[in-house]
Formats: C-alpha cells, structure tokens, sequence
C-alpha cells in the first residue's frame, strides 16, 4: 500500500498497512499483496531461507487501526471482545493449516503474535482465481476440465472434515488456479472448529450468493457440517457452468425460483453431472450430500445423486382400466340407458326406471350371496307378502320371465333373498351394495 493510500486509511475506513522495510522476525515487508476484510497480505522475503513468502496479518478493517509504533489498537471501548474471538480465530486456522500438508490447502510455515496482533507466513502463490478464470474464458469450461478441478477440493475438504473443521467461505474468488491448473483453497478466514453441541458464536462475514441457509441461523439447533461447504462447492460450479451464482439461500428458502441444472441444456456437461450439483445446491441441509465419500461415489458412476434416481426411476404400471364382472345369472341384456327413456312423464317411464332398479337389485343380491358363506338353512320359511295393487313386484330370481311375476314366484327365490326378519334390501351392506356394480383388478 502506498503512501497516499495510508494517510487516507482512517477517514476511507481502511487499516493502515505496514511500511516497505519493516522487520517481523526474519522476515521482511517488501509490499502489500491484497487487503481483506480481516487482514492484509504482504510480500516478503525470508533473510534465514533466503526466499520469498507471503505473510499475512490479523487486521480487521472495522475495529482495528494502527499507531505511529506499528502496534494495532481498536478504534472503540466497545470492540475488544468481538476482536479477541476474531484473533483467536486466527491463530486457530493457522495452527490448524500447518498440520496439514495438501496440494489444494494452503501451507503454514509458521504462525506468532506480535504488535498487538497475529502473523502467519505462508509460500507465495501465483495464478488467476477462479473467477477471473471463468471471467476471461466467456463460456462453460467442459465436463473434464470441471471434474480436474473438484476432485482435488474434495480431497482437500476431506482432510478438514475428519478432524470437525469447515471452511465456511468457498467462493470462486476463493479458490486460486496455479499455472499447472492445480487448484488451492484461500481465504480461512471463517474457519473454525465445530466441537460438539457448542454453539457457534462468531460471526463471519458471508457471500450471499455462496453460503446456504444455516449459516444465517445463530441457534445450535442449525448445526453446520459438512453440507455447508458442499452448497457453497455447488454455487461456485454454478458460477462456473452458468456464469453467475444461484439465488441467496435466504431468497431461495422463502420462494425457490431455482431451475435444476439438469433439467437445462448446458453443453459439454452430462447429466449426471449437472445432477450432482443441483443435489449440493438442495436448500434443506439434509438433501444435500452429507459427506465427501458420498458425492466420490456419484463422480465415480458407482452411485447416481437421488435427483438423477427420481428422475430414472420406473414408473409406476400403468392404470388398469375398470372391469365391470357381471354376477352369475344375471340377464344379459343391458340396463337400459337414461337416454332411452321417454320424454314424457307418463307410466312407462315409470315402469323402465323401476325395472332399472330392479336389476341392480338383482345385480348386488347375486354378488352378495355368493360372495358370502354359506348360510345355515334356515329354521322356517320366509313369509313373503305380495306387493301392493298398482306397484310392479321386485324380481329376484334370474332370469325372470318377461311377464310380471305372481307372488308364487316371488316365494320361490325366497332363500336367494332370505334374511333374519328383514327385507333384502336392508340385509345387503352398504359396501356389497357398492361392490356389486364393477370389482378392481
């Protein structure tokens, strides 16, 4: 950071950095690299190992300042405790990177407080983010190129979920692009470990557009794992294919107007492909893969994302139309239809609707005789009583005769109908009365 910059730190709101020359332990500040919300990043140069490295300094733009003697002092009275949380933090990501020996973490050579505040030095890494990447190409990067780049971040994120730890900050500006195209996580700045039920009470500053609902949550209830850095993984591959991020999470969780990727055309991309980020953009953190073994499996082939295995999975057969079963005995000419009846209101009509009765009558008295046991003979005969003047009589027995049946008759199917006491009609149940018409496969 040049002159003109520093002195107009305090009023931009911005911490002064340190100057060219200035000595922290071995290691000389030869010139500012970048400047973040949380810190600055220097170049410098090792007087023990004679080489360049990166040294990066705890320095929070919103609380912090620093003072003629280079120490850091805080602005206000108010800040100390929420500055102690964030510089213990600090020197937690730093101890924890430098048990870590991975191609596509950053590697801590060593870490020391000093000047009120924190310093850990780091190699020096040379590329493009992945945003500018994606920015200079103008298109979607193959399927290939793709799956080189996630499989050693997924390797990385393996390593810091097995001992509890998250990254909480993946974005495509996050990520670094070497020049053999090896990929290297930056930025852990919101990295922390997760002991347990404990609460998560330091608050990081979060990408909208990257990180998923419950990281907006302040209860331990939410808890956060490793579906967090999948949704934020599957934002940045969003940005990749599509050129630009999915919709915040807090949008999505209120009105989700997200278009599954597979269910796109986007070239040079499969669809099972497409279906595994659309399954780590899911906005429920328990749709979303919950370990790395289990989006390897998928990237593998030996498993599909349950997005792809709703969508392939086979139907259901296919409806069985509805087969009317006609009941033994039954006459085989059809029921008259309502369109056959005459216009007018007359005795006819009269008489066809109370043969239409009679049939399903007949009809549901069949099923439900032979669907039932066999009865018990009966310890005395039926009384039947002829029907009144002027009302045509039921017929029970089939086929009947085309002439009106006589009470006689009427007595002879009198077992087909028998019931303790009661008429027909009232000894059939509601259900046999409804099971009688068509019978489902």
């Amino acid at each position: 950071m040049d002159e003109p910059t520093a002195r107009e730190a305090p009023r931009r709101h911005l911490p002064a950095a340190l100057p060219p020359g200035t000595r922290l332990l071995e290691f000389e500040v030869r010139q500012v690299l970048g400047v973040g919300g949380f810190g600055i990043v220097y170049l410098a140069f090792d007087h023990a190992l004679e080489r360049e490295v990166a040294v990066k300094e705890y320095m929070p733009a919103s609380m912090a300042d620093r003072t003629e003697t280079l120490h850091v002092s805080l602005r206000s009275n108010a800040d100390p405790e929420t500055f102690a949380l964030g510089l213990r933090s600090f020197v937690n990501e730093a101890r924890l990177l430098a048990q870590f020996d991975d191609p596509a973490l950053v590697k801590v050579y060593r870490f020391w407080e000093a000047h009120g505040t924190a310093y850990m030095a780091m190699p020096v890494y040379r590329g493009k983010t992945l945003k500018q990447v994606r920015d200079a190409l103008g298109r979607t990067p193959d399927e290939a190129w793709l799956r080189a780049m996630l499989m050693p971040l997924l390797g990385a994120l393996g390593r810091l979920h097995d001992v509890g730890v998250f990254h909480r900050d993946i974005s495509p500006d996050n990520i670094l692009m070497e020049a053999d195209g090896r990929p290297v996580l930056l930025d852990f700045g919101a990295a922390r470990r997760v002991i347990a039920d404990r609460s998560q009470n330091l608050t990081a500053i979060l990408k909208p557009s990257y990180a998923p609902i419950e990281q907006y949550a302040e209860v331990s209830a939410v808890r956060q794992g490793p579906w967090t850095d999948f949704y934020a993984l599957g934002a940045t591959l969003h940005y990749m294919l599509k050129g630009k991020p999915p919709s915040p999470a807090t949008a999505r969780a209120v009105h989700d107007d997200h278009v599954p990727l597979s269910t796109q055309p986007i070239e040079g991309q499969s669809p099972a492909f497409l279906g595994l980020v659309d399954w780590m953009l899911a906005t429920r953190p328990g749709d979303r893969p919950q370990s790395v073994a289990a989006l390897l499996d998928v990237l593998a082939g030996r498993s599909a994302s349950p997005l792809i295995a709703a969508v392939t999975a086979p139907e259901s057969p296919p409806w069985q139309p509805t087969v009317k079963v006609e009941p033994r005995g039954a006459a085989a000419t059809p029921p008259a239809r309502a369109a056959a009846l005459p216009a007018g209101g007359g005795s006819g009509a009269r008489v066809v609707a109370l043969a239409g009765v009679a049939l399903l009558a007949v009809g549901a008295a069949a099923w439900w005789f032979m669907a039932r046991p066999a009865p018990t003979p009966a310890a005395a005969p039926v009384n039947v009583q002829a029907p009144p003047q002027g009302v045509p009589p039921v017929v029970v027995a089939a086929p009947a005769p085309a002439a009106p049946a006589s009470a006689a008759g009427l007595a002879s199917a009198a077992p087909m109908a028998a019931a303790p006491a009661a008429p027909a009609a009232q000894a059939l149940p509601a259900a046999a009365l409804a099971a009688a018409a068509v019978a489902r496969p």
